[in-house]
Order: C-alpha cells, then sequence, then structure tokens
C-alpha cells in the first residue's frame, strides 16, 4: 500500500457554463485528475452537464453565480444584480464598480434559489459550497451565511483577497483544516505546469494543498461570454497528461476529493 505524504485537491469549476465546457470537465474527470466539480446550476447546460457527470463518485458544489446567465429569482426581487434584460450583471461591471452595489437581502434570494435547484439536480445537498467569483463583500457574506444555516462545507476566499489576486501560503480555513489556494488561470502568462510546481516547491504540513482550474472546451457561447478562453482548452490538457498522474505519484501525493476535507 501507498504510503502517502501530502495531500493535493484539484477542483474544476464552471459545469453546466456551455456544453463545449461540460465535455472538457467530463474529460478531466473520467481520464484526468479531477475529483471535485462545481455546479452552474442556472445555467441552461447546466442539466447536460449534471447528466454527463452524475453517476461519477466525485464531489460536487453549488458554484454560486451571480455574474453570467440569468438568474432563477424573478429579475424584478433583485435589481442590483440584474441589468435591464433580466441578465445578471457581468463580472466586468463588479470590477469596475466603485462601491459594492449588491444588495444582501437580494443575493440571499438568488443564492437560496440556485440551492434548490441543486437540490432537484442531485435529490441531496451539495458536498461542498462555494461561488463564481466577483468583487463583492456583500456577496461572500451572504454565502457565508447561508453555509452556515444550511449546515453546508463552505470554501470561500481568504480574508481580505480576492480570487485573482491570491497571495503566497494564503489559505482558508474549513472544519479546522486549512486548504490553500492555488489560482493563477487569469494571468496573462498563466501556464498549468508551472503552477503545478510552484504548489510542489510549497507543499504545506499543516493543511491541503488546493489548485483550483477551469476546464473546457470552447463553442460559440462560452467565447462570446467568458474572458477565459484558450486556459481552459490547456487546463483538459494538463489535467489528462499521464506525466503530471506519474509525477504526483512518484512524489507520494495523494489526490483526494472534498469529501476528504
Amino acid at each position: 500500500m501507498t504510503k502517502y505524504s501530502k495531500k493535493v485537491l484539484f477542483r474544476a469549476d464552471d459545469l453546466g457554463y456551455s456544453e463545449a465546457v461540460n465535455y472538457g470537465i467530463e474529460k478531466a474527470v473520467k481520464e484526468g485528475l479531477i475529483q471535485s466539480v462545481g455546479v452552474m446550476v442556472n445555467m441552461p447546460a447546466a442539466l447536460h452537464g449534471v447528466e454527463l457527470l452524475k453517476k461519477e463518485p466525485i464531489a460536487f458544489s453549488q458554484h454560486t453565480n451571480i455574474c453570467v446567465g440569468k438568474p432563477l429569482t424573478d429579475p424584478e426581487k433583485i435589481p442590483s444584480l440584474v441589468d435591464a434584460d433580466g441578465n445578471f450583471k457581468s463580472s466586468k461591471i463588479y470590477r469596475e464598480a466603485k462601491e459594492d452595489f449588491v444588495v444582501l437581502s437580494e443575493v440571499r434570494l438568488e443564492i437560496e434559489a440556485q440551492y434548490q435547484r441543486f437540490l432537484e439536480l442531485f435529490g441531496r445537498k451539495p458536498d461542498y459550497f462555494e461561488g463564481h467569483a466577483v468583487t463583492s463583500a456583500n456577496y461572500f457574506k451572504a454565502m457565508e451565511q447561508f453555509a452556515a444555516e444550511h449546515g453546508l462545507k463552505y470554501s470561500g476566499l481568504p480574508q481580505g483577497q480576492g480570487p485573482n489576486s491570491l497571495t503566497e501560503d494564503a489559505f482558508i480555513d474549513m472544519n479546522g483544516t486549512r486548504v490553500y489556494l492555488y489560482m493563477e488561470s487569469m494571468q496573462a502568462d498563466y501556464d498549468p505546469y508551472r503552477t503545478l510546481e510552484k504548489l510542489l516547491a510549497n507543499l504545506h504540513d499543516d493543511g491541503v494543498d488546493m489548485m483550483i482550474f477551469h476546464p473546457g472546451y470552447l463553442d460559440d457561447y462560452i467565447l462570446k461570454n467568458s474572458s477565459l478562453l484558450i486556459p481552459r482548452t490547456a487546463e483538459v490538457a494538463f489535467l489528462t497528461d499521464p506525466a503530471v498522474k506519474a509525477r504526483l505519484e512518484q512524489l507520494k501525493i495523494e489526490l483526494i476529493s472534498y469529501k476528504e476535507v
């Protein structure tokens, strides 16, 4: 029996974003290293993605989304989150806003609606609970409150840090376990192999090191609605590369899912 020296968690976000993204995540699960997948339950392709993977013994989360597509809540009840056409305001609008425009009570309605949709799709609570990151303190406050009230395993962001600007040794506390975060896919010179080497050079003895991915293929919808494009396809190739798996095995690193956190 292999004696593992460290634990690493590879997580894939955005199942449901589009059918092409779904197929990329499916490959990263069935032929690759992903054991934890976040689902954007409000998106039209969510059911398609769930059907591809629901029989896999992996961890699924509610990847709560308030910046792409249409809400599950009546747009008239959540005016701070939507544009004139009833679509979610884009992540760009969040980034460029000079103040937090998210109304706490309104975002709570959408979080609840997406939670109920997750229950409908899976017939059970999510294995973990997190969000498609936007620049809004009220959003994260509402997420944390909701998780506590419903007994959910919340995977948020380190205090005072953004998803695209994580500092070295940034971590969150989950059930008394430190989870150290690595996510560099939005960087201009992103290379998943280089990020992995950074993680491997800085493995922690007091918790779990996690690398967050957005694997997927590209279709018309994703090309028109996401700024993250080529890195998605690069991550599918990385996650299904036998050399990556061999390297982790050589170093006696155990790949785990959120179920083990």
